[in-house]
């Protein structure tokens, strides 16, 4: 009798650890899942997608710029993650047709050619893609073979337009038809468009990114190749007039490339303005809100992309600068709005602590606009530091006494 107690208990004990053992996994299960569900909701509360062309292109380095300075990993921050897209129509399709795409890196006359290739598909684009701000000027890089001395020689050569559909695809197609200069195409990537260059089998290549671009970069001076210049020397007639209608004047530099271009001299030639620009989702949604955080964090730590740690042509970003043709996402123009009187002392600020080469982005974008309201050439490196020497004592002369 006592032997069958004792069994009794050793098995009320056995089942009582049992069950005791499967309630405490239970209890510990929920808690992993809820921990999962909240971290899941966390982690794509505080995501962004900026999608941008190849690795070497200029726009690839401003977003990681971006990340860099506004990344904030923590609850209710902001993790911006770049994509590594295809450049031009492209970015501005998949920000408009991909579902994790929230904004992109594209260039002002996207819009417009896009129109023309669909009217009906892309009707009323302007409100479906809005720009947050203007970045920077993309310069038109053509690299030919010494022995090609303006892009009339280039008639009926072989000429690589970089990738289908890129950015330099469209801008070149447009720009090369308009001065009726027919080329055999290709599209290689620029690192295998360069070796081909180089080995004759190519006569030039063309790049549409802001200089100083990475891999032309890497070009010696006995190389055999140059940078072919755009001006209304080299482009007169209608056609130029239109091209400049639609572009920027503007130039390479010595310092952007010290190994083709000679200390003193500048090459000339267009330009495009790259834009941030975001999908435009219904106000007061997850989406829009959180492209709104986003801009708000960007735009509030503007001043620190001002560091020679970052790539140097942040000093061309002016984010109150407008774009006519563009609608601007609305939390990034009511920001401007909020913060108009800040930004306009910046520059009498600027001048009052001795920071002169503060400065310069202000004036930078000052004689971009002038030049491309004019339809003039771009000015030579004295002539822009004659009148950046002007336009300080004229800021000097106007600043209110203490």
């Amino acid at each position: 009798m006592r032997t069958v107690r004792l069994s009794l208990a050793m098995a009320s004990l056995v089942i009582g650890t049992v069950s005791a053992l499967s309630m405490a996994h239970a209890q510990s299960r929920k808690p992993f899942i809820a921990s999962y569900e909240e971290k899941v909701r966390d982690a794509n509360d505080i995501a962004v997608s900026i999608v941008v062309s190849g690795m070497t292109c200029t726009c690839a380095r401003f977003a990681e710029d971006i990340r860099n300075v506004v990344n904030d990993l923590r609850p209710g921050g902001v993790r911006v993650l770049p994509i590594l897209g295809v450049g031009g129509l492209q970015n501005v399709n998949d920000v408009l047709f991909l579902k994790n795409v929230d904004m992109g890196v594209v260039d002002e006359d996207n819009l417009r050619m896009l129109k023309q290739r669909d009217p009906r598909l892309y009707a009323n684009i302007e409100q479906q893609v809005q720009y947050i701000t203007r970045l920077y000027n993309s310069e038109f890089h053509v690299l030919a073979r010494n022995e090609i001395n303006s892009v009339s020689d280039l008639r009926g050569k072989k000429v690589n337009f970089n990738l289908k559909d890129s950015q330099t695809e469209v801008t070149a197609e447009a720009i090369f038809n308009k001065l009726n200069v027919s080329v055999e195409r290709s599209n290689y990537d620029n690192d295998l468009a360069i070796r081909k260059v180089l080995d004759g089998e190519l006569a030039a290549m063309i790049v549409l990114t802001g200089a100083p671009q990475s891999a032309l970069s890497k070009l010696k001076g006995n190389d055999g190749v140059h940078f072919l210049a755009f001006d209304e020397k080299t482009m007169p007639g209608v056609a130029g007039k239109e091209i400049f209608n639609e572009y920027l004047p503007t130039e390479l530099t010595h310092d952007e490339y010290p190994a083709l271009i000679p200390e003193g001299t500048s090459i000339p030639t267009l330009g495009n303005r790259a834009l941030l620009v975001a999908y435009a989702w219904p106000e007061g949604s997850a989406r829009y809100n959180r492209i709104a955080k986003f801009v708000r964090e960007f735009f509030g730590k503007i001043d620190q992309f001002h560091d020679a740690a970052r790539h140097p042509k942040w000093k061309e970003v002016n984010i109150a600068a407008e774009m006519p043709g563009w609608t601007r996402f609305k939390p990034a123009a009511e920001w401007i709005a909020e913060n108009r009187a800040k930004m306009a002392s910046a520059p009498a600020q600027a001048l009052a602590g001795k920071d002169i080469a503060a400065l310069r982005p202000a004036f930078d974008q000052f004689v971009s606009q002038y030049l491309a309201s004019q339809g003039s050439h771009s000015l030579s490196p004295s002539e822009r530091e004659a009148m950046f020497g002007k336009f300080v004592q004229s800021l000097a002369a106007g600043k209110p006494r203490q």
